[in-house]
């Protein structure tokens, strides 16, 4: 009985730290993961109950593969994959057309930094997702997203 104290407060010092972890993020931002960790994020979302969303980059070189990377994690329909545009519009117009949504945190791990998808290429990405952000925040949807480069 007496080692289960422990354990709850183990359990309550998580809980509070998971409420401060997104503290002093805007609702509505694309940033550097920083010092986040995935698995931290990941639970935040699910304690908000937001949607998680992760795409892991490391072994994508071209803007099709990122594109096609992203549409299969996330689960959307490989007609997003074709371009910047198609994503953006799957990412907003698309999946506000399926009603209500509670949030999402989204993480884009290890984008890549090769000559096929440059520093002009991840710009563009992030700019869909800056779209998205800004789309979600005049409807009051939390959309954060975090990345990493390779």
């Amino acid at each position: 009985m007496l080692s289960a104290l422990p354990q709850r407060d183990e359990q309550l010092s998580e809980l509070e730290a998971g409420e401060e972890l997104l503290r002093t993020v805007p609702g509505n931002v694309v940033q550097s993961i920083r010092a986040f960790r995935v698995v931290d994020l990941q639970s935040e979302a699910v304690r908000l109950a937001h949607h998680f969303l992760y795409a892991n980059l490391s072994h994508a070189l071209t803007r099709q593969q990122v594109l096609a990377v992203v549409a299969e994690s996330f689960h959307i329909p490989k007609s997003a994959a074709k371009n910047f545009d198609a994503l953006r519009d799957c990412l907003t117009e698309q999946i506000q057309r399926a009603g209500q949504q509670p949030g999402f945190l989204i993480v884009l791990d290890q984008l890549p930094q090769t000559q096929k998808f440059d520093r002009e290429a991840r710009e563009n990405l992030l700019d869909v997702f800056r779209d998205a952000a800004d789309f979600w925040a005049e409807r009051r949807v939390p959309f954060r997203v975090f990345f990493s480069f390779d």
